[in-house]
């Protein structure tokens, strides 16, 4: 299982500001070991971030997003002690969700 994801979620006027850094391999499936074999693709693919179970964001990524990616995002309509879900699932179907309160 991944480290978990690092997140916070701050009321900013009437916007929820959320940021979160996910702990995550990413391999393109272009890279080569020093013998020369191939790095086999490992990356997220989708993400989601609910605000009290309701989704505020669904993106879908690729191989192209870097180690350790770090996600920055506000939305309207949530407030101080709302919970912040994020999901994400790779191309292997591993998968992790962590929330945290919003202050």
């Amino acid at each position: 299982m991944s480290d978990p994801m690092r997140i916070r979620a701050r009321v900013r006027g009437d916007k929820v500001d959320v940021k979160a850094l996910i702990a995550h391999q990413m391999e393109t499936g272009y890279r080569k070991n020093p013998d020369g074999s191939v790095i086999p693709a490992w990356y997220i693919n989708e993400v989601k971030v609910m605000c009290n179970d309701k989704v505020v964001l669904h993106s879908f990524w690729g191989p192209s997003v870097a180690k350790n990616p770090f996600l920055s995002m506000s939305f309207s309509g949530g407030k101080a002690g709302d919970t912040i879900s994020i999901y994400w699932k790779d191309n292997h179907g591993d998968s992790r969700t962590d929330s945290v309160q919003v202050s």
